[in-house]
């Protein structure tokens, strides 16, 4: 069975980091396209970050230059590095297995407030 669970969500000053993690199980996130989106209250979800299964990368453009998407193939995990955060990246954070059948996790809280 596919899962994946993200953590490393929480409440930072604009300005501040945070680093949020996606374990998966049943998949190897070496073999895999991993991908990291978010959805803000009220709005649709919208594309962050990918990561190839030959290690290139691919950011939206408002996010390149602040967040770092990258995997450690032997904890099995991806990670979204989430620097200089604005109260705009305020939102949901979703990490997604992109392949012929998609999986998603559960989704971990980034709220970016003064």
């Amino acid at each position: 069975q596919v899962q994946l669970v993200e953590s490393g969500g929480g409440l930072v000053q604009p300005g501040g980091s945070l680093r949020l993690s996606c374990v998966a199980s049943g998949i190897s996130v070496a073999f895999n396209t991993m991908g990291w989106y978010r959805q803000a209250q009220g709005k649709q979800r919208e594309f962050v970050a990918l990561i190839f299964d030959n290690g290139s990368t691919h950011y939206a453009d408002s996010m390149k230059g602040r967040f770092t998407i990258s995997r450690d193939n032997t904890k099995n995990t991806v990670y979204l590095q989430l620097d200089s955060l604005k109260p705009e990246d305020t939102a949901v954070y979703y990490c997604s297995l992109r392949g012929r059948t998609e999986y998603w996790g559960q989704g971990t809280q980034v709220t970016v407030s003064s």
